[in-house]
């Protein structure tokens, strides 16, 4: 491990957890970083964040980035913006991941379970609900699958990861439903807004980090047109 890594920062070996808390821990210490109070973090950051966590970068990696990155900014001797994306910090954050021992995927048989078995059935029943509120049949069937899978809590109580791919793939027909009624228009403005937000961290990122990152904006944002929960466990809080 690199030495000069911070040994305060978080450890890792209680992955489960540290996990499931992914994105309150980030957005909480780019917050601390950024030195201003509260700051909430835009669709195009919790479409970043998402980036990490499926590519299991480390907690411990993404704070180090973070870290560096306000560094580097604050050595600058023109401070005359300020960082108002995580986007800021892409390019630190895989240099920092880059330089730990990698993990990913979760160890949810040797700690215990981050959630109570009732936070996850009132998780999926009230993600059932807004399903069985729509009016298209391609989504509104998906509420059954997820009255079946609130049932079965105590199954996947302590096989977190299981139960997450499950919700994960259930994620991804929905958008397709979605997007194939989706209108023109509106992915256009949807397209055009993430534009807007991502020109100025464009040369921070690869292309397959860009490519990855719009994806997960846009399909962020047509739930939230359609009024549609996220299902991942990281949207339980």
């Amino acid at each position: 491990m690199d030495p000069t890594l911070d040994s305060n920062l978080p450890d890792d070996s209680d992955w489960p957890r540290n996990y499931f808390n992914y994105f309150t821990e980030i957005e909480e210490h780019f917050q601390r970083a950024r030195g201003t109070g509260l700051f909430l973090l835009s669709p195009l950051d919790w479409a970043l964040l998402e980036n990490w966590k499926a590519s299991g970068i480390p907690l411990q990696a993404v704070f180090k980035g973070i870290d560096d990155a306000f560094e580097k900014w604050r050595s600058r001797k023109s401070k005359r913006n300020l960082v108002n994306s995580l986007a800021y910090c892409a390019q630190a954050v895989i240099e920092a991941a880059q330089r730990l021992p990698f993990r990913s995927g979760l160890d949810s048989t040797t700690a215990d379970a981050p959630f109570h078995i009732d936070e996850i059935r009132a998780h999926l029943e009230k993600a059932a609900v807004a399903f069985r509120e729509r009016s298209e049949p391609g989504v509104r069937e998906f509420a059954s699958s997820l009255e079946t899978l609130s049932s079965e809590a105590e199954r996947y109580v302590h096989d977190l990861e299981q139960l997450e791919r499950r919700l994960v793939a259930m994620e991804d027909k929905i958008i397709a439903v979605l997007r194939a009624s989706e209108a023109a228009d509106e992915l256009l403005a949807a397209r055009e807004a993430l534009d807007r937000e991502l020109r100025p961290y464009r040369s921070r990122m690869t292309a397959d980090q860009l490519a990855m990152l719009e994806r997960r904006y846009l399909d962020s944002a047509l739930l939230e047109r359609a009024k549609l929960p996220r299902l991942s466990l990281f949207y339980l809080h």
